[in-house]
């Protein structure tokens, strides 16, 4: 055990120093690889306006590997299915509680998945509506009115989602607002550049509020 933590310890050492975002692979048949280009293209944006020196090589790491320490920001997202070994939800945990910070977006669909298996991740933690006033909403550009709308499903309102662990907020879920879609290159879903840019500038809320908290 304390083998470990030493190796835990090193690996949350390192990233601590590092500007470095991944997306996260998890199994239960999800297409968690959905939306290619989105990260690339938000980590651009964040370079190039919010003054981060993130490296725009994304990496993919799994959810059972240490190698999620070596991240301060994990991206999840997909459609479907998504489930999370025990093992899975440990390290998942003990990432979040160690300083990580891991936001989930789903693409439709994954709702009733990943809401099920984040008990495991934290079993007596409930994911809670983040007020409008929180500073997410404002770190680097201002969203009075909260998560921006980017596409259209079932005529719900964007809401976005947390989980909190210390008074930090450690774990950030958007439904029916689907920022990933807008952060994509513009051909792929021809979204209006003035949707894409609130995307991409609720997602640069987001990187710089988990590098700074």
């Amino acid at each position: 055990m304390k083998t470990i933590f030493t190796i835990l310890f090193t690996l949350f050492a390192v990233f601590l120093s590092a500007q470095d975002v991944a997306i996260l692979k998890y199994k239960g048949g999800g297409d968690w690889y959905s939306n290619p280009t989105a990260l690339p293209n938000l980590v651009k944006y964040c370079n190039d306006n919010i003054d981060t020196d993130i490296n725009e090589s994304v990496q993919t790491v799994e959810a059972g590997s240490t190698d999620i320490f070596q991240f301060p920001f994990l991206h999840m997202t997909g459609h479907g299915n998504v489930f999370f070994s025990d093992d899975d939800a440990e390290n998942l945990r003990n990432y979040l509680i160690s300083g990580g910070f891991l936001h989930i977006d789903d693409n439709y669909g994954m709702e009733p998945y990943i809401t099920k298996e984040l008990k495991k991740v934290f079993p007596n933690n409930e994911l809670i509506e983040i007020p409008k006033d929180h500073a997410i909403f404002s770190s680097a550009y201002e969203f009075s009115n909260g998560l921006p709308k980017i596409h259209e499903h079932d005529g719900k309102a964007p809401q976005a989602y947390g989980i909190f662990n210390d008074s930090r907020l450690v774990l950030l879920f958007t439904f029916e607002s689907d920022l990933g879609d807008g952060w994509e290159d513009q051909e792929v879903h021809n979204d209006p550049e003035d949707v894409r840019e609130k995307a991409l500038k609720m997602g640069a809320n987001i990187i710089k509020y988990a590098f700074e908290n």
